[in-house]
């Protein structure tokens, strides 16, 4: 399902809500707007693409994307979506480049209370007060992992996003080194320059963060470690729980219950 940019000619106020209920699959065109956005999901995962890097929000994750950067959005089904435009004077502290957010409790309660504040709310009053807080709240806020590096070296980007779309086909550094007619070592260092991570880490990384919308799906551990390329399920639970500091089927069974993953 295509998913709409909305049309703002400025924010009325330098923190603006959009609340969305998904039931599909939806995606956003690439774009860019002058203000932050953090994309939010209290249910589903959300998945932001830049030139830069995939960012992966499940509940409990959020990624603040700074100012006039492209990007694109994608959610998964079930979706309940919080989006947050900030101006950029009050995210100052941000970095150039998306962040994925840990939302804690009383953030989270933050977030819910003021997607019911007017457009306009009143600076000065209660409502501007929140504001405050939320504002303080974000900017303290943990920065998690949940982010794969992108190549810019278009050598590497096609099998990249081959591997992206099926990571149940791997890919051998020596075969791709063969294919592009230079060494293994050479390859190896090109890689990391773009990426900032050896080529296994990197490919362990985009597996694993397949397995999150599998996960919230309900789909079992079993099939999410085929889906995603691992040979037994202990060897995707041990690296699962290495990275993530969870079990899938912790995950799973919170999903099945409806609570999502990463969900308190």
């Amino acid at each position: 399902m295509h998913r709409a940019v909305p049309q703002l000619p400025h924010l009325p106020r330098p923190l603006y809500a959009r609340v969305e209920s998904l039931a599909r699959p939806a995606a956003t065109d690439w774009h860019s707007h002058p203000w932050a956005q953090l994309s939010y999901a209290t249910h589903g995962v959300l998945s932001v693409h830049t030139a830069s890097g995939r960012f992966l929000a499940p509940p409990q994750r959020a990624i603040l994307v700074p100012p006039d950067l492209p990007h694109a959005v994608l959610s998964s089904p079930r979706t309940e979506m919080r989006s947050l435009y900030l101006e950029p004077q009050v995210v100052n502290w941000a970095d150039n480049h998306c962040m994925v957010l840990e939302i804690t409790p009383l953030l989270r309660e933050l977030i819910s209370a003021f997607g019911q504040v007017p457009a306009e709310y009143a600076i000065d009053g209660a409502d501007g007060r929140l504001v405050e807080v939320l504002l303080d709240q974000l900017q303290v806020a943990p920065r998690t992992g949940l982010f794969l590096p992108w190549p810019s070296d278009p050598r590497l980007q096609a099998p990249c996003e081959q591997l992206y779309q099926n990571p149940e086909h791997s890919i051998s550094l020596r075969h791709w080194s063969q294919q592009l007619g230079i060494s293994e070592k050479t390859l190896s260092r090109i890689f990391l320059r773009e990426t900032g991570i050896g080529f296994r880490a990197w490919y362990q990384r985009l597996r694993l963060l397949h397995a999150l919308p599998l996960l919230d799906q309900g789909r079992s551990v079993t099939d999410v470690a085929l889906a995603c390329g691992y040979e037994s399920t202990s060897a995707f639970i041990a690296a699962f729980r290495q990275q993530l500091g969870s079990t899938p089927g912790a995950l799973a069974t919170r999903a099945s219950q409806g609570e999502g993953p990463f969900t308190a």
